[in-house]
């Protein structure tokens, strides 16, 4: 099963999904894709870590989702992707304008074979007002037409707010 988690900024989408992986009672591996580029994401990031169960195992993977899910692919598993907002923000300023559409394909690409349970997590950031600069204005259109084909193919959609779930598909 595919499971799409979307949710604003502090909505509670990541305690949401880490209740599920815990539920699932299956060996998790988090697939975490924030970068500390400055002391604030730092301390969210050691947030997060102190939040989660010390026995999952963490990959750390800020651009390749798509390579690293066929890599640790499993039946038994469940694979949680927190968040694939910062992986998209990693993919806009990489240094190759060709990689963020060869890794969302990617990833597109390896979800029908996927044979693990995969947790998806993202903000949504489209309810608010247009941004007013050009890459923040990519940046939402990108996060908008990224989840709208993870929506299309994940088995169930999820949005939460303030830290209710409610179930969009499946």
């Amino acid at each position: 099963m595919q499971h799409l988690i979307l949710g604003g900024i502090r909505s509670g989408k990541s305690r949401y999904t880490q209740q599920l992986a815990e539920q699932s009672n299956k060996p998790v591996t988090l697939i975490a894709t924030a970068t500390a580029g400055d002391d604030e994401m730092l301390e969210r990031i050691r947030r997060h870590q102190q939040d989660r169960p010390a026995n999952w195992q963490v990959i750390e993977e800020p651009l390749a989702l798509g390579h690293v899910l066929d890599k640790n692919d499993d039946p038994e598993a469940l694979i949680l992707i927190d968040c694939l907002t910062l992986w998209l923000t990693n993919l806009l300023l990489d240094s190759d304008p060709q990689r963020l559409e060869q890794e969302q394909n990617q990833l597109l690409a390896c979800l029908p074979s996927l044979q693990a349970e995969l947790l998806l997590v993202s903000n949504e950031v489209g309810q608010g007002i247009i941004p007013v600069d050009p890459l923040s204005r990519r940046f939402a259109d990108e996060t908008g037409r990224l989840h709208q084909r993870l929506a299309e193919v994940c088995d169930r959609v999820t949005m939460v707010t303030a830290g209710l779930p409610q179930i969009l598909k499946g």
